[in-house]
């Protein structure tokens, strides 16, 4: 039973990678590479169960996070072309001449 999961994770990893691969648009690339990220914690989570080694949870749930806070950083990055970028203005710089 799990290695049939483990086929069919490996699989979307892979259609993953091609839709990364043939993305027409940046955000179409970004999606596939979450995706990506979100199958190989399955992967691992599988993996762990496969060899009787349920540690490998937390390092599932430590890429989970990581890859969540990479997909929010690489989409502030091109939404406004810099992480340190909030959007808003501040008002001292706004003089009255």
């Amino acid at each position: 039973m799990f290695a049939a999961a483990m086929i069919a994770i490996l699989t979307t990893m892979a259609l993953a990678l091609f839709r990364a691969a043939l993305g027409p648009t940046v955000f179409d690339r970004v999606m596939a590479m979450n995706s990506f990220g979100t199958s190989t914690v399955l992967f691992i989570a599988v993996l762990g169960f496969l060899n009787g080694r349920p540690d490998f949870l937390d390092l599932a749930l430590v890429y989970a996070l990581i890859n969540f806070i990479a997909t929010i950083a690489v989409l502030k990055y091109f939404k406004y072309g810099d992480l340190a970028e909030t959007g808003r203005r501040d008002p001292s710089e706004d003089t009255a001449s």
